[in-house]
């Protein structure tokens, strides 16, 4: 490895000096990751301009064996994206590549660099009437680039799929720094490997994602919401069943009181209902097509209510009301911070497993930790459920979170003998790295071990993330 000031050197020599930061102030947020589990140190945090420049900087740092962590809008909540503690990494910060290439309508492909940010995907789509469908609570901030490399998932999963089942095409930069040019537009291309699915959900250790070709949707015409207040998971997995068979399904959110409670407490949303429920399930329906949506969700909800599916129900009466129902759900995730410490877990289930997962995890749990409260919520859709663990009020945060790998293991136990997944949509990083030799098939570890070898041989992309 170079000596950090020829590193430094050299990088700059490249991007230009005014694009390497070293100054610790201004490199300080890109160390650390949202929750604060993780702050690192690094020699400096390059952003390179083009792919070209992100190309150059590979080269460098594969030819002198300098460790690099690609870093978007550092959003993510498994320690992917920020270095480790003991410093010598480069920081390679993609939001400077900010372009869009190409918006082609008809053929419903938007071509653009990885460091735009996702909320800016959707309103360049919508200003060519189209719809890009992946959407997450931090999508004002979260760059596409991290999505794919995430393999992102969100509130619209349901019904348009993960992120990888929204590209069409990538651009990669590899660790020795060649350039892997796969943007097409092309929905049918069988000219070999689809190489393109190796790059997303790997979380920068492949290769650096620099643009993608997204696929576009018609835009609704048609959109209602509704706010439903049910007895529990049982009736909630019967509901969505029924909605499905009415109705084209975008969301189907499962929300309990407990969170409706914290996002009260914490923000100035009201209450959705007029009186509380022990559960919540947040419903869109939508078309591409002007139809009279509202009277097939009236229907659809007086029959789950005579089937007594549901306790009662609310429509979004206006575009306020619906952002409102939103904003609730939005904030969830941001609540329970306020709460203390909160422990957390990104699973997935076969859908129709949810509610006995869930009721074997709340009595597994409390076993063990009989004050904690349960704040479980998420894409039941799906089948993912972000399982969070508030801390016990009056606990000290400190000893609540000394027991997160002892609690892990209790969610994560009863996750295994649902067959399900310990990583849904968060990823694995750093957070979970350790745990994934536990759960992956031996075989299937070993083939991830081989991509790794092959594609990155002295190990520079991101390493210590996702395997060992």
């Amino acid at each position: 490895m170079l000596a950090a000031a020829e590193l430094v050197e050299q990088l700059a020599a490249i991007v230009g000096a005014a694009h390497v930061v070293t100054d610790s102030d201004i490199m300080a947020p890109h160390l650390v990751e949202p929750r604060g589990l993780y702050r690192g140190s690094a020699v400096a945090v390059v952003r390179p301009g083009t792919t070209a420049e992100v190309a150059a900087i590979l080269a460098l740092c594969h030819r002198t064996r300098t460790p690099v962590v690609p870093q978007g809008g550092n959003t993510g909540l498994v320690g992917a994206q920020v270095p480790f503690e003991h410093g010598g990494e480069v920081v390679l910060s993609l939001r400077r590549l900010d372009r869009v290439r190409e918006v082609d309508a008809i053929s419903g492909v938007m071509t653009v660099e990885a460091g735009v940010t996702l909320a800016r995907v959707q309103s360049v789509a919508e200003d060519v009437d189209r719809l890009f469908p992946l959407s997450l609570a931090s999508e004002g901030s979260c760059t596409i680039g991290g999505n794919l490399a995430t393999n992102a998932g969100g509130t619209a999963v349901l019904h348009y799929g993960n992120a990888r089942d929204l590209v069409l095409g990538l651009e990669v930069v590899l660790a020795d720094g060649r350039v892997l040019s796969g943007l097409n537009k092309l929905r049918k291309d069988n000219t070999g490997y689809d190489l393109k699915h190796l790059f997303m959900g790997q979380e920068g250790t492949l290769g650096i994602i620099t643009a993608a070709s997204l696929r576009l949707f018609p835009r609704p015409r048609s959109r209602e919401t509704a706010f439903i207040g049910i007895a529990g998971p049982d009736q909630a997995l019967a509901l969505l069943a029924l909605a499905q068979s009415a109705a084209t399904v975008t969301t189907f959110e499962l929300v309990p009181r407990i969170g409706i409670d914290l996002v009260l407490t914490h923000t100035t949303s009201r209450d959705p209902l007029a009186a509380p429920h022990a559960w919540y399930v947040l419903l869109e329906i939508s078309s591409p097509e002007r139809r009279d949506l509202i009277g097939t969700l009236e229907a659809l909800l007086a029959d789950a209510l005579d089937r007594d599916l549901i306790e009662d129900a609310a429509i979004a009466a206006s575009l306020d009301q619906r952002d409102d129902f939103w904003r609730i759900r939005e904030d969830l995730s941001s609540v329970q911070g306020k709460e203390g410490g909160s422990i957390k877990h990104d699973v997935s289930v076969a859908v129709a497993d949810i509610p006995s997962f869930m009721a074997e995890a709340e009595a597994a749990v409390l076993a063990r930790m009989p004050d904690v409260r349960i704040v479980a919520f998420g894409h039941v859709g799906d089948g993912n459920l972000h399982y969070n663990l508030s801390q016990p009020k009056g606990a000290d945060k400190a000893a609540f979170l000394g027991r997160w790998h002892e609690m892990n293991a209790i969610v994560h136990g009863v996750v295994a003998r649902y067959n399900g997944s310990v990583a849904a949509e968060h990823g694995v990083g750093r957070l979970k790295r350790e745990l994934l030799e536990t759960v992956k098939d031996p075989v299937a570890h070993a083939v991830m071990r081989a991509l790794k070898a092959t594609l990155d041989p002295r190990g520079i992309l991101n390493p210590g993330k996702v395997l060992g």
